[in-house]
């Protein structure tokens, strides 16, 4: 027995080991190709450089990707930029600047690869804790690890591979504070003793994580709601099913507050923080805004560098809720889940003889497009899911579902805002969790068969050479004209 369960964990190693190796190899090969701005890197690989430089982001010069791709790095201006996102992710930018070099495109893009690596291994985990079992946790992983759009944010200097990470670390901390809160809650009623919990290092932990995920986009600051209100809630339901008396009382106003007093604050210093640049630098745009104006009323009061970040923070914010102009890409969030409209990062064509092209014509390009199986399948796997929730009730399911809710329907309330299929990576790997968990389902379901078994490992397979298929168009590798036409499956994909 003992030779057979330490087999099993050697499997299991070498599983991790595998996936983390597709991982890598699909995120980190040839990193540095196009050494060109790719699509919105262009403002956020210059913000990232002026900001390491100066603590805040400035404007540069009319034509400056080309000198900035060229190597001449340093070329802003004095004056600052207007930037509608926090600056953490632009501090991890920096960070790979910093690590190979502002001059080598692997330098703009090493921090989000290493991201996308680590949120594959984290996901795994959060799949073990939910699921409690390996093989799940594995095939999680593994479908993460090959899905295009997973490869494609991943290997581009852009804010949504590390705003997926951060948002996995807050969620798996969420499910450890969670478990041992429920354990605590039990067995103190068992006990009739006191059911308030005052410090929760988990639950700090996760706000922590879900300030630097809204430190990065403000999307973060969706499941950081839902998460706290999940804890609320689903505390309070488990005081009235185990019998307590003042159920509501003390769940939802004691403990409340309480739970409260854990997560936010730590994450509201979280995200303040990513702002000590701005703050402790003096050419930052609004920065000096407090010199010649006050907030109304009480909030007068506050130190000047607050009150020109609060009105920073409305500019941004009027910004965002009037963004709608036309943009070739845009997509309305629901066409996300089936992968309608991927957003197209890069093209470029090449004659016989340029760029290794061997055709008469080749193209090159970089194509946010998820791999379809898995989109496809993962969505069918929501409804059900959605389906048996409101059925059983049952406690992973609804945990799964918490994730893509609540960073998925927030976008269907502002369809005018003008957005972009891409954003759907942040909830990528819970559209995951529940497809891996419906697969088990189906598994199960079929009694375990050899039937069920050539169903699960031909799906893997079967995802796997779709992957293999998408991957060029993913990562930019140059193919010929009639082949890159042969992966654009739909008039909507070009």
């Amino acid at each position: 027995m003992t030779k057979l369960w330490g087999n099993k964990k050697v499997f299991e190693y070498l599983g991790f080991v595998f996936v983390l190796t597709i991982a890598s190899l699909t995120r980190l090969w040839n990193l540095a190709s196009p050494q060109k701005l790719v699509f919105d890197e262009t403002y956020y690989v210059k913000d990232a450089l002026s900001l390491s430089q100066e603590g805040n982001e400035k404007n540069w010069p009319e034509g400056a990707n080309a000198t900035f791709e060229s190597g001449d790095v340093y070329s802003y201006l004095a004056d600052p930029a207007f930037v509608v996102h926090p600056p953490f992710g632009k501090w991890l930018i920096a960070s790979g600047m910093w690590l190979l070099g502002p001059d080598n495109a692997a330098g703009w893009r090493i921090s989000t690869a290493l991201l996308g690596i680590a949120t594959v291994a984290l996901l795994m985990l959060v799949a073990y804790k939910l699921f409690r079992s390996s093989k799940l946790a594995l095939a999680a992983g593994f479908l993460l690890a090959i899905d295009g759009m997973a490869i494609t944010m991943s290997r581009t200097a852009l804010l949504d591979a590390p705003l997926t990470f951060f948002l996995l670390l807050g969620f798996l901390f969420f499910l450890i504070d969670n478990k041992q809160s429920r354990l605590r809650i039990g067995y103190a009623i068992q006990e009739g003793k006191s059911t308030l919990l005052w410090f929760r290092p988990w639950l700090v932990l996760a706000g922590i994580a879900l300030g630097a995920a809204s430190a990065i986009k403000w999307s973060g600051l969706y499941l950081l709601a839902a998460i706290g209100l999940y804890v609320v809630f689903s505390e309070m339901l488990l005081r009235r099913d185990s019998g307590e008396k003042s159920w509501v009382l003390t769940g939802l106003l004691s403990q409340g507050a309480i739970s409260f007093c854990n997560l936010v604050p730590a994450a509201l210093a979280t995200y303040v923080s990513s702002w000590m640049g701005w703050i402790n630098s003096s050419g930052g745009y609004s920065r000096n805004w407090a010199e010649d104006n006050s907030l109304p009323g009480i909030f007068g009061a506050l130190p000047a560098w607050a009150q020109s970040l609060w009105n920073y923070h409305e500019v941004i914010y009027k910004f965002h809720v009037n963004l709608s102009e036309d943009h070739s890409y845009q997509s309305h969030p629901i066409t996300w889940l089936l992968g309608l409209r991927p957003t197209a990062f890069f093209y470029e064509t090449y004659s016989f003889g340029q760029m290794g092209c061997e055709s008469d014509t080749c193209s090159s390009a970089i194509t946010a497009l998820g791999n379809p199986l898995i989109w496809v399948f993962a969505t069918a796997a929501l409804l059900y899911l959605v389906y048996r929730y409101t059925r059983t009730r049952e406690r992973v399911i609804g945990l799964v579902l918490l994730g893509v809710g609540a960073l998925y329907l927030p976008w269907l309330l502002i369809p005018e805002r003008t957005v972009f299929q891409f954003y759907a990576v942040s909830f990528l790997p819970w559209m995951i969790l529940g497809l891996v968990l419906v697969m088990q389902i189906l598994y199960r379901a079929l009694g375990g068969t050899k039937l069920a078994k050539g169903i699960v490992v031909g799906f893997f397979v079967l995802a796997a050479l779709v992957s293999v298929f998408f991957l060029p168009v993913n990562i930019g590798l140059v193919v010929p004209f009639d082949q890159w036409q042969l992966r654009m499956w739909l008039p909507s994909w070009i």
